[in-house]
């Protein structure tokens, strides 16, 4: 797997290029800004982008404007975000592509190497990764317009943990109900958010964009 970085701190720069260079992946590029992101995306044609929302000159979002202008160069391509802060308005702009994975998630996720990896690997196949503080900032925020407003309490519950990239049996054991029962409520879920039968993953991943943009 080939993958570009573009983070502006050093160490952790350094840092996520060893873990992911460790766990088998190549990283092709690890750069420090967004003008260096677009340039080795185009390059080097990774798997997937790693990347910083916040980066030079201004430290706003220049990572995620890179990030978005480098899905609209290569339509599909996979980026996980990294960001100190949750912000709304960073995460419903990358989640308005429908094409390609998604991930977002907190520095901190970063400390757990297994997660993060996870993560990777997770988003670069086409899934979705959201951190969980993510997913409860943007279900506090207004969730009563859409399809999704249909959903009943607990479909919604079993959205969310599919948002954060969880498998039907992680999902049971979250909720103590039975994987027959998850699998009754995503394919209720399926039907009332519209989505036409076609590969499972691919509607998981939508169902979770309709999920979040619509939180």
């Amino acid at each position: 797997m080939r993958v570009v970085i573009a983070e502006d701190l050093f160490l952790l720069r350094d840092g996520l290029t060893r873990l992911l260079e460790a766990n088998g992946m190549k990283v092709t590029a690890a750069v420090e800004d967004g003008e260096q992101l677009l340039a080795a995306g185009a390059a080097d044609r990774p798997d997937i982008a790693v990347v910083d929302v916040r980066l030079p000159p201004s430290f706003t979002d220049e990572g995620l404007r890179a990030a978005l202008a480098a899905r609209q160069a290569h339509p599909g391509l996979p980026v996980l975000v990294l960001s100190q802060f949750v912000e709304q308005l960073y995460a419903r702009e990358l989640l308005a592509g429908s094409t390609g994975g998604i991930g977002y998630l907190l520095k901190d996720r970063v400390m757990d190497g297994t997660q993060f990896i996870d993560a990777v690997r997770r988003v670069a196949q086409g899934g979705t990764a959201m951190d969980p503080e993510v997913i409860t900032r943007l279900l506090t925020h207004n969730s009563s317009a859409g399809p999704v407003s249909t959903l009943s309490p607990r479909e919604r519950q079993v959205l969310g943990l599919m948002a954060e990239g969880r498998s039907n049996a992680a999902i049971a054991q979250q909720l103590v109900i039975t994987e027959r029962a998850v699998a009754k409520h995503t394919a209720s879920i399926f039907v009332r958010l519209d989505l036409q039968p076609s590969d499972d993953d691919n509607r998981r991943v939508l169902a979770v964009l309709a999920y979040l943009n619509n939180s």
